[in-house]
């Protein structure tokens, strides 16, 4: 059977809202029914489901572990792009770079969505930090959806969305995909400073830090205060002393409890 429709009780979406935000943290209780409703869509027709109930039921169990990652995963919202709110990349080109003399340098793109965002880094840093080569130099990049890692692993991107890319930074560190269109891929050079992990930030984290900067973008905006706050003072315990801590620019710390200076908007400091 072939939904062309979803009907959905308030008791229905009240027990989707729970689930996401138990394993994710993410909150839709706010007026996201119609988006809980059409991504849903999307897993039941996968399926060839019909029933709320029965979808529900499933996910709970441990056969439906795996379709509840999934559910989650449909729910995540992926707007990204290279060189988003390029404030923040002036920054560390300006300030924060000049500033790192160890030879052991970590970042971390905490939610790296297809891969933009710390491809963005990597080739900031190729750019404007003194011996990288010389250096002991990682970014981690981790998101909760394993479909934009695949997406981020493949590091290939139609040209309409290299529009922030400097022209230089495109014919350096992008190479054109042949017979896949208006295709480029990034190059293997700043796909190498880059670490792929699936991460859910509300679970225990496996690495141990100290990361010198954390990027963390418009990804709290879909999480309530207490779970922002728990969130930002866990930031503050694996940066190191001075690391910078990015988020996004309708993400002020203004409203929680935390130990960060502010340096400038979205830009804090340990």
């Amino acid at each position: 059977m072939i939904l062309s429709s979803l009907d959905l009780t308030d008791a229905q979406f009240h027990k989707v809202s729970d689930l996401v935000y138990r394993h994710s943290g993410i909150n839709l209780k706010n007026g996201k029914e119609a988006l809980v409703r059409a991504r849903l869509m999307k897993r039941f027709r996968v399926l060839g489901m019909d029933s709320v109930d029965a979808y529900l039921d499933f996910v709970n169990t441990r056969a439906g572990e795996d379709e509840l990652t999934r559910m989650i995963d449909v729910m995540t919202t992926n707007k990204t792009s290279f060189y988003r709110e390029f404030a923040h990349f002036q920054y560390l080109q300006d300030v924060v770079l000049p500033q790192l003399k160890t030879k052991r340098i970590r970042f971390w793109s905490a939610a790296c969505s297809s891969g933009e965002e710390p491809y963005s880094i990597a080739m900031t840093l190729k750019e404007h930090l003194t011996d990288i080569e010389r250096k002991d130099m990682l970014i981690l990049a981790t998101d909760i959806s394993t479909r934009m890692l695949e997406k981020a692993q493949q590091a290939i991107y139609p040209k309409e969305t290299l529009k922030d890319v400097p022209t230089s930074y495109l014919q350096k560190y992008f190479v054109r995909m042949p017979d896949a269109g208006d295709t480029y891929q990034v190059h293997a050079s700043v796909r190498s400073l880059v670490r792929l992990a699936g991460l859910n930030l509300m679970n225990s984290w496996p690495m141990k830090g100290p990361f010198n900067v954390i990027f963390c973008r418009n990804v709290m905006i879909y999480f309530d205060r207490n779970t922002q706050e728990q969130l930002i003072n866990r930031f503050w315990e694996i940066l190191e002393p001075g690391g910078h801590l990015f988020v996004g620019h309708s993400e002020g710390l203004s409203s929680i409890s935390h130990k960060f200076k502010y340096i400038r908007p979205a830009t804090y400091r340990k």
